[in-house]
Parts: structure tokens; C-alpha cells; sequence
């Protein structure tokens, strides 16, 4: 008997959270370990290859429209479900910097907006290529890697969007601005991003002449609980301390699993998720910004995405009292 759609839809959503969680942990433990049995060429070709094919990741990946089409990522979308809306057209005989909030536990909307075609992306943006910024360290681990190039990531440092923005037009490169540090503020409710002294976006776009763009994932925060800890508490202080030693923040958060909707298990909670692209802000290209010029298009950013939000929210299902917190 077929599963139906519901279960099928749960499916696609765990082995997509376990992929990201452990894929990268198990092949490089398998190849490992396949190196003291008899089939230890398998490891000794695959590094060998992998060794050769160093610099991919810096140089735009390696992209599978195909991968991106998988009738899988329509299950992924229907199970919250993840909705994409354009405010604003973005031509593309420009290049654009989209900023993406919040962060969440597991950016599950920007993965199925910028990272799939379930929403619709070239459809609703004919002519642009997105590629959504990952941390560099994740593109070193074997088997992961073609995983992540596939679906068209790219290593979020200064070589990889270099050469993305200077490819020509058309090219949107999505970074989730409040990075790791933003993951620890995405419980249910909150609605809190961090901006403050993130200025690099601004200055890449300035160098290159790329439009600014907010994007924010209305209910990415809702799909998981967490365990916050208070700002300058011991918890919070281990978290951003291993944050900086590992680059990601470990977060204590739960969910479901595959049978119940309960605070167990790393299956997101089913909330519905709206990715809305803003309006882009144009932007001149500057070879050497001036800090005055940088921090003039950051104050434009954030009032940009301060009128998205207000705008949305109430479409999205917030309170017309709800308040974006930037900080």
C-alpha cells in the first residue's frame, strides 16, 4: 500500500534534516574506514579526485539543474509548507547581494526557495542564477560537498563571491547575514535578526556594483523549539565560544518525529514558511568603499527590510503589534 502524501512529505523533510546534520560525518567516517579493508582504493581514488577538484566549491560549484528539479523538494516544500513571493522585478542584466533573515534553526526556507525549483525561483526570476552561501569548512567534507555544489551552493568567502559577482549579470548570491550567532535567538515567536556591525555584504555589493536585496522567511523561527539561553549567561557564553572555535553555534532545539507532533526529535514542526524577496536597492559600484559609503547603503539596507517586514507580517500571519528587533 502507498504511503500517503503526509508521510511522504515527512520523509522527504527527515532525510533532508539528516543529510545536512550527518551526511557529511558518515562518508567521511565510511571512506575512512573502508581505507583498512579490501576496499581501500575506493578511498584512495575518491581523495585522489577530490585533492584534484579542490578549487570547484571557490569557483561557482557545480550546479544540477536536475538535482534541483527532484520531485523530492516538492514534498519538502508541501510538508510546512514554504511559499516564495516577489515584491519587486530583479532584472537580470544585474547582479544582486540578497540578504536572507532570519537564520533559524536549519534555513529551511532558503534552501527550498534559492536551493530547489519547488517554489519556482527561475519562474518567478527568469534569468537570474541563485546560490545560497554556505560556511566554507562544509565544502572540505567528502561526498557532502557534491551534495551541497549540486543544489548550488557555494562557500560563503571572499574568493568564491568574487568570482560569482564577476561572472557577468544574473547572478543572485544569497547570504544568511545573521549567521550562526542568529540560530541562537530562532525559537517560536521571536523575530529578531543581526545586523549591527555586519557590514561585509554591504561592501562585496559596493565592490561589484550588485544591488541590495532583504529577504525575510516569515515562520522559519516557528519550526523548531529551543532552549535559549539569556545574553551573558554561562550557557550563552560556551555557545558563542564554540561558535568561534568551530564556526557554528550548537543549538539545544527539538521538534517532532516521524509519528507524532511532540518536543522530541529533529523533524521541523509543520508551520507554514514565506519567503519574500524585497525590492532591490541600487548600488554603484565602488572598487574601495569608503566606510561612509558603506555604512550610508547598510542604513538603506535596514530600513529596507524594517518597511518588508511591516509590510508582510500581518499576510504572514503575525500581529500588527509584532515588531522586527534588529540588533
Amino acid at each position: 500500500m502507498p504511503l500517503p502524501r503526509k508521510a511522504l512529505q515527512a520523509v522527504s523533510v527527515f532525510q533532508w534534516v539528516l543529510t545536512f546534520l550527518f551526511f557529511g560525518i558518515f562518508f567521511t567516517t565510511l571512506l575512512i574506514y573502508l581505507l583498512f579493508t579490501s576496499y581501500w582504493s575506493i578511498t584512495v581514488l575518491y581523495f585522489a579526485w577530490w585533492i584534484s577538484d579542490w578549487d570547484t566549491p571557490q569557483r561557482g560549484g557545480r550546479r544540477s539543474d536536475w538535482m534541483r528539479r527532484w520531485k523530492v523538494w516538492e514534498l519538502h516544500r508541501d510538508y510546512f509548507p514554504i511559499k516564495l513571493v516577489k515584491t519587486a522585478e530583479l532584472p537580470p542584466t544585474r547582479n544582486y547581494v540578497l540578504g536572507s533573515h532570519p537564520h533559524g534553526i536549519i534555513c529551511a526556507g532558503a534552501f527550498s526557495a534559492f536551493c530547489t525549483e519547488a517554489t519556482g525561483f527561475s519562474h518567478t526570476f527568469p534569468g537570474l542564477k541563485s546560490s545560497l552561501t554556505l560556511l566554507a569548512g562544509l565544502f572540505h567534507l567528502p561526498v557532502y560537498r557534491e551534495y551541497m555544489m549540486s543544489s548550488g551552493m557555494v562557500p560563503v568567502n571572499k574568493r568564491s563571491l568574487n568570482f560569482l559577482l564577476r561572472g557577468g549579470p544574473g547572478h543572485a548570491v544569497v547570504i544568511v547575514v545573521g549567521g550562526a550567532t542568529e540560530s541562537l535567538d530562532g525559537a517560536p515567536g521571536e523575530q529578531r535578526v543581526r545586523l549591527h556591525g555586519r557590514r561585509g555584504f554591504v561592501r562585496l555589493a559596493l565592490q561589484h556594483g550588485a544591488d541590495l536585496v532583504p529577504v525575510y522567511s516569515f515562520g522559519e523561527n516557528d519550526i523548531y523549539q529551543q532552549v535559549q539561553f539569556p545574553e551573558g549567561s554561562c550557557g550563552r557564553r560556551l555557545q558563542l565560544h564554540f561558535k568561534q572555535l568551530m564556526g557554528f553555534a550548537p543549538c539545544l532545539f527539538g521538534g517532532r518525529d516521524l509519528f507524532c507532533s511532540c518536543f522530541w526529535g529533529i523533524l521541523p514542526l509543520a508551520a507554514p514558511i514565506t519567503v519574500v524577496v524585497g525590492k532591490p536597492i541600487p548600488v554603484p559600484q565602488r572598487p574601495c568603499p569608503t566606510e561612509e559609503e558603506v555604512d550610508h547603503f547598510h542604513a538603506l539596507y535596514v530600513k529596507a527590510l524594517r518597511q518588508l517586514f511591516d509590510t508582510h507580517k500581518g499576510s504572514c500571519g503575525l500581529p500588527p503589534s509584532q515588531q522586527l528587533i534588529i540588533s
